[in-house]
């Protein structure tokens, strides 16, 4: 276990300048509402490169140094592929990734942002913090995802636009019969937990499929809006055991921290009470349907303050909003390997499935990639094409890119497709190494995120797909591995 930073006269924080005013002022708050509620312990997390939270608890007296001097991690937590394997050579010079900084598996340092501070309902005495990272010596660790969107915002923000966003997620809710804690079962990765259905499926938004359900969902529901997150609906899916939330727009960075800390409380809370939650695309059990992950996005114009996609006329998208549409449509391709980072998640594309196989557009169809939905100032985008295990930061900064790129080479995104499932377009990737084939490809992306992130995060989605190609079957339908991969991990 690494040692805390050492004290100074000036933090951590303080002295490389890490917070702006408004940070410093939510941490003073931080600190007051820690003693007011008599915390005893908080817990320091940062999203790693697959979305998922890593992090340490301290107790509640440490913390408010800890939120100024920071808290140490390992560097190698980000050589991990979705089976927690490292796949670098950290032991070598620069530890795989040519820096000096992560050799020898060093530590790097979690910095609480404190405007994400809350109390945990489900866990007593317990409050919570998302983290950026940084290296000792004040730089921030390039490999960090929520800083990677941070700059994609700020590109965004150079351009003359905000960035307003809604999720709308699927996932599977199951009772958990056999969490698999025998010793046989603690294999690298372990057995996928044995669970069985809530309901049956295909009675899509009916009342009695959904009664069915109220009793678990009340438990995530109540547990979701006491975090403070802005959660607009709760509803019964098509599949079996398959439900939907959806959130209310949020600017900024604000939607993807909504989506990392809503699906963390999500699994927490359903496994205190018996049931396993998971975001996996598509479960390895019978009968199960595909769960998606529809992104609605749009741009407020910086000192207009409107909507930056609604036309002069009220009637349909705007020229920006036409441009922003077809970058989207020109990087999916390449998008895809963060809007679908696993092996599963290409299971789900499939025609005629409510899914897209096709990078096209349509007004209001169901069949596409991005439908483009309401009118005047209340006029969007919504992304279909994107799986619930997406690491939400990478998702939206490539969204962004693409957009900016689309606004900057004013591409045209075509005519509205009505019949989606028959048009000329090149269908999306069908796997995951086509979609990082077309990664690597793309000028956009590696101009956008850099080129050291783009190796970076290529090399670990190769190893990922590298032992699924050697351990499973080459076959359409979902494997034991997948299950045993993703099952409990998202």
């Amino acid at each position: 276990m690494s040692a805390p930073p050492r004290k100074s006269a000036t933090s951590f924080v303080e002295r490389h300048g890490l917070w702006s005013a408004a940070q410093g002022k939510a941490a003073a708050a931080v600190e007051r509402e820690i003693k007011a509620r008599k915390l005893e312990v908080v817990r320091f997390s940062f999203a790693d490169q697959h979305g998922v939270l890593r992090g340490k608890t301290l107790v509640a007296s440490e913390a408010a140094a800890a939120m100024r001097n920071g808290v140490t991690m390992t560097t190698t937590l980000l050589a991990k592929d979705t089976a927690h394997r490292s796949v670098f050579p950290v032991f070598t010079a620069g530890g795989g990734f040519g820096m000096s900084e992560m050799e020898g598996g060093a530590d790097f340092i979690m910095v609480a942002d404190p405007t994400t501070f809350r109390v945990l309902p489900w866990a007593e005495k317990t409050g919570w913090l998302l983290c950026d990272m940084y290296f000792g010596n004040g730089a921030a660790v390039p490999f960090s995802t929520r800083a990677r969107c941070r700059d994609a915002l700020a590109a965004l923000g150079k351009a003359g636009f905000d960035y307003l966003s809604g999720l709308e997620v699927e996932l599977h809710l199951f009772k958990l019969d056999n969490p698999r804690l025998a010793a046989s079962d603690a294999t690298w990765p372990p057995a996928a937990p044995e669970v069985s259905l809530l309901n049956q499926g295909y009675q899509y938004l009916t009342e009695s499929r959904f009664d069915q359900m109220d009793a678990a969902l009340a438990i995530l529901r109540r547990g979701v809006e006491a975090l403070g997150l802005p959660l607009h609906s709760v509803e019964v899916e098509m599949g079996p055991s398959q439900v939907e939330f959806t959130f209310r727009p949020q600017a900024g960075l604000d939607s993807a921290d909504t989506m990392i800390l809503f699906r963390a409380a999500v699994k927490q809370i359903a496994r205190r009470n018996g049931y396993l939650a998971s975001f996996m695309c598509r479960p390895a059990l019978a009968n199960l349907m595909s769960s998606g992950w529809h992104l609605h996005q749009s741009l407020i114009g910086k000192k207009s303050k409107r909507n930056a996609f609604a036309s002069d006329n009220g009637d349909g998208l705007s020229a920006t909003g036409k441009h922003y549409l077809g970058g989207l449509l020109a990087h999916a391709h390449a998008a895809a390997a963060f809007a679908t980072p696993t092996v599963n998640g290409y299971k789900r594309y499939r025609a005629f499935s409510l899914a897209p196989v096709r990078p096209i557009w349509g007004r209001d169809n169901r069949g596409v990639m991005v439908r483009v939905l309401g009118d005047g100032e209340a006029i969007h985008i919504e992304n279909r094409v994107g799986e619930p295990a997406a690491n939400p930061y990478l998702y939206v900064a490539s969204q962004i890119y693409a957009g900016l790129d689309g606004i900057a080479r004013k591409l045209d995104p075509g005519p509205s497709a009505d019949t989606p499932y028959e048009q000329a377009a090149a269908e999306l990737p069908k796997n995951l190494g086509e979609a990082l084939t077309a990664l690597r490809a793309d000028d956009c992306f590696r101009t956008g995120f850099g080129q050291r992130f783009i190796d970076y995060y290529a090399h670990i989605k190769d190893a990922e797909l590298d032992r699924f190609r050697k351990e499973a079957p080459d076959q359409a339908d979902v494997t034991a591995w997948e299950q045993n991969e993703y099952l409990d991990m998202f």
